[in-house]
């Protein structure tokens, strides 16, 4: 059987497709290029430019393909751009999941892994923070992947249907093997940013917000590496295969660093000392997430 990768030519989606191949799994990729790559998907892996959202062509590709497993990362994911396009996000990230979820169930496609996100707990009055933690999201895009969670969990509970919902910290790093990488344009994800500015390509780098309430005043988060993210997956999967119940789980390693402590890695490494700028908080940032939990056959850390 195969697995159906949507969001397969972005930066997660695409490290998934090698590690799928990697283990011998046959892919297929569907992603309609909106932020994607497609140099990024594998050449061994079959891809269809389209929208997940399109109930018709995701049930013709599920009708016409051995897929037993769906592993959905289409989505989108800016913080700050989801609170001044709430609308966007939640036709994007909620409503097109729910078709995505309804064509799996309609064409019996019995296991479904979810890119969820830590995101959803909001600002967690403790660190390290467990499942079982309070769901509270501050941000629309938080928001619009709780109700991801939640469609899963009652479609589960009426359907054939097993999951496992990732909460993925903050992804970080590349293949090892230099195959993939984050390639979004635009992207706002704080080592890739900080590694521009040393390399000059950016002329500094921006904090936001220098007084929240952690040792150094800048955010804390839990960052982990792309490839352990996407072992995580392959994990998930194999356990739904094996025939274990639905899940949903954190991915991180529970070591929490802080922007000032990214931006003085990276210069190290460098040997730049480039220019930071302090700037106001963005909307929706909490001042710290940091993975905890019980562990569990795809737990990231």
């Amino acid at each position: 059987m195969g697995v159906l990768v949507t969001g397969g030519a972005g930066f997660i989606g695409s490290h998934m497709a090698l590690e799928l191949l990697g283990a011998g799994e046959d892919v297929l990729v569907l992603d309609n290029l909106s932020t994607g790559h497609r140099w990024a998907v594998p050449d061994e892996a079959r891809f269809v430019e389209g929208d997940i959202g399109d109930h018709n062509l995701v049930r013709r590709l599920l009708l016409r393909n051995p897929i037993d497993a769906i592993i959905h990362f289409a989505g989108s994911i800016v913080v700050p751009e989801s609170v001044a396009d709430p609308l966007g996000y939640y036709l994007n990230n909620t409503c097109k999941s729910r078709s995505l979820i309804a064509v799996a169930v309609e064409t019996k496609v019995p296991h479904f892994i979810f890119s969820s996100t830590a995101a959803v707990y909001g600002m967690p009055e403790v660190n390290p923070v467990t499942e079982t933690a309070r769901l509270e999201p501050i941000s629309p895009y938080g928001s619009s992947k709780l109700m991801t969670e939640t469609m899963l969990r009652d479609t589960a509970i009426a359907h054939p249907l097993r999951y496992v919902a990732l909460r993925y910290f903050n992804v970080a790093g590349a293949d090892p093997l230099g195959r993939s990488g984050q390639s979004t344009p635009h992207a706002t994800h704080l080592i890739k940013v900080a590694v521009q500015a040393a390399l000059g390509q950016r002329p500094y780098l921006e904090v936001f917000g220098n007084d929240y309430q952690t040792p150094d005043g800048t955010c804390v988060r839990d960052y982990i590496h792309v490839s352990d993210l996407t072992r995580a997956h392959l994990d998930a999967l194999r356990y739904l295969r094996a025939g274990g119940e639905s899940e949903v789980l954190n991915c991180g390693y529970g070591r929490g660093f802080s922007v000032l402590d990214v931006i003085g890695s990276v210069k190290r490494a460098a040997n730049s000392d480039f220019a930071v700028h302090t700037g106001p908080r963005r909307a929706g940032d909490p001042a710290a997430l940091v993975a905890g939990g019980g562990g569990g056959p795809a737990a990231g850390g």
